[in-house]
C-alpha cells in the first residue's frame, strides 16, 4: 500500500510526539520528598528551658556529689554542697573533680556564679573551667573557660566563653558577679584511626547566657596553658570542673545535666 505524503508526515509527527512523551520524567509529587521513618524519639522538655529534659543524665541537682569523683585519685569529690549549690573547694589536696561516667558526643547545660565579693584581676579573678573531655590528671583535656569577664581585662582567648587558648568568643555576654551565668554546649568528640592519627577533629558550639559565642568551632587539639595544642587518642572521657589555684574567692555551680548524642 502506498502511503500518501500527507499521511506520512502525520505519522512521523505522531511517532516523534510519542517518543518525546516517553522521554519526559513523571511530574514530581509532594510524596517524593516525604520521609516517615525513623520516627524521632519523644523527649519531654523540662518545665523551663534550663531544667533537664526527660532523657537527660542529671549530674548535679543540688543534693549531693554522687555523680562526681576527684580527678586525682577517683575518690569521692570533696567540694562543698549547701543550699542546692556546689562550690569549688580550694583546700589543699581537693583539686579538680570529674564525672563518674564518661561521654562522647553530648549536649551539656551548666550554670555557674562568680562571687559578688570577687577580688583579683586578669586570670586571677574567678578562674575555673569546664573540661568538655578530661583526658588525664590535672588540666589535661579540652577546656571551656570560666572567668569573671564582666569588667576584667585579660587575653581574649582566655576570657569567659573561650575555648581556652584557641577560640575567642564571638561576643561578651557576661553578667556581673553575684548573678548566675549559663553555658549550653554541644560537644562533638574527636575520632581517631587505629594508628592514633586524627580521623575527625573535635567541635564545640557554646551558647553563653542565650548568646552564641562559639559556632561549631574546630579544635586544634587539647587546650594547653603553654605550648601548641595537639590530639591524643581517647574514646570516651569524663566532664571535669576545675579548682583553679588563683587566690580569688571560689565560684559555684548548679543545675548540671547532659544529654548523650549519637
Amino acid at each position: 500500500m502506498r502511503i500518501q505524503p500527507s499521511n506520512f508526515l502525520a505519522l512521523a509527527a505522531l511517532i516523534a510526539a510519542t517518543s518525546l512523551t516517553a522521554q519526559q520524567p513523571a511530574a514530581p509529587k509532594h510524596q517524593d520528598t516525604e520521609v516517615y521513618e525513623p520516627v524521632p524519639p519523644i523527649v519531654t522538655p523540662g518545665i523551663t528551658d534550663s531544667a533537664p529534659p526527660s532523657d537527660a543524665i542529671v549530674l548535679f541537682d543540688g543534693k549531693n556529689l554522687d555523680q562526681w569523683v576527684s580527678t586525682k585519685d577517683k575518690s569521692p569529690a570533696a567540694w562543698t554542697v549547701a543550699d542546692g549549690i556546689l562550690t569549688v573547694s580550694k583546700a589543699p589536696g581537693s583539686g579538680n573533680i570529674e564525672t563518674r561516667r564518661t561521654f562522647k558526643n553530648y549536649q551539656l547545660h551548666i550554670e555557674w556564679r562568680i562571687p559578688e565579693n570577687i577580688t583579683g584581676t586578669d586570670q586571677a579573678r574567678g578562674n575555673s573551667g569546664v573540661f568538655l573531655a578530661s583526658t588525664g590528671p590535672g588540666d589535661a583535656g579540652y577546656e571551656l573557660q570560666i572567668l569573671d569577664s564582666y569588667n576584667n581585662k585579660t587575653y581574649v582567648n582566655g576570657q569567659a566563653g573561650s575555648i581556652y587558648k584557641q577560640a575567642i568568643p564571638l561576643a561578651n555576654p557576661n553578667r556581673k558577679p553575684g548573678e548566675w551565668q549559663t553555658y549550653d554546649v554541644i560537644w562533638t568528640a574527636p575520632t581517631f584511626n587505629a594508628d592514633a592519627t586524627v580521623k575527625t577533629p573535635a567541635y564545640a558550639t557554646v551558647i553563653f547566657n542565650g548568646v552564641l559565642v562559639e559556632n561549631h568551632f574546630e579544635l586544634k587539639g587539647e587546650t594547653l596553658y603553654i605550648g601548641q595544642p595537639f590530639y591524643k587518642k581517647y574514646d570516651t572521657a569524663p566532664i571535669k570542673l576545675q579548682a583553679h589555684g588563683d587566690k580569688s574567692e571560689p565560684i559555684s555551680f548548679r543545675n548540671i545535666w547532659v544529654r548523650e548524642l549519637k
